[in-house]
């Protein structure tokens, strides 16, 4: 089961209660949901991160982290997640919530193209990111926000469904062997 191959990279919940740099958030950090393996949990984590990964500039595991302690899931997984954005993936990403926001919003033009980013300066393509953000403006954030809030729902219905299909699955496989002894 891939829950059981998982389960050897996670910390146990003793590790983490006992962790001397996760001791300093008192008790936020202990509810077994934030390091279980279990459906609902990480369903959750992975809603979370794909909700977390469109949050704009350096904030998006901060975000994650924060609504994995509110809603008590999974926070591995809800990490690792949001890694799905990255700078490749964030342009298109963003041209495609622009779309969507300008769907909703109602707008003329096209979307003005990223612009062409110093990927050895970390400051200097944050910087040229942000004025790209700011000037497709209100379709930008609307499409943005209704893009984080599909992503997370199908990301927790696929998490839901592929879980349960296995579990069948399994269930299946072994009632045949025991059906052949």
């Amino acid at each position: 089961m891939p829950r059981k191959y998982f389960r050897k990279f996670l910390p146990s919940h003793e590790a983490v209660k006992n962790n001397r740099h996760i001791a300093r958030f008192g008790s936020f950090l202990h509810h077994p949901n934030l390091w279980h393996l279990n459906r609902d949990s990480v369903a959750g984590g992975v809603a979370i991160g794909l909700f977390a990964g469109l949050v704009p500039g350096p904030f998006q595991m901060l975000t994650a982290a924060i609504l994995c302690v509110l809603f008590k899931v999974n926070l591995p997984v809800g990490l690792a997640t949001t890694i799905y954005t990255n700078p490749l993936t964030i342009g298109p990403l963003y041209l495609i919530a622009y779309q969507i926001g300008r769907l909703l919003v109602g707008g003329q033009g096209v979307a003005a193209p990223p612009p062409d980013m110093d990927w050895s300066l970390p400051g200097t393509w944050m910087e040229a990111l942000l004025t790209w953000m700011l000037s497709l403006g209100k379709p930008l954030a609307i499409g943005l926000v209704v893009l984080a809030l599909a992503l997370a729902a199908l990301g927790y219905l696929f998490v839901q469904l592929g879980w349960r299909a296995y579990v069948v699955l399994a269930w299946r496989r072994r009632a045949k062997q025991r059906n052949r002894r």
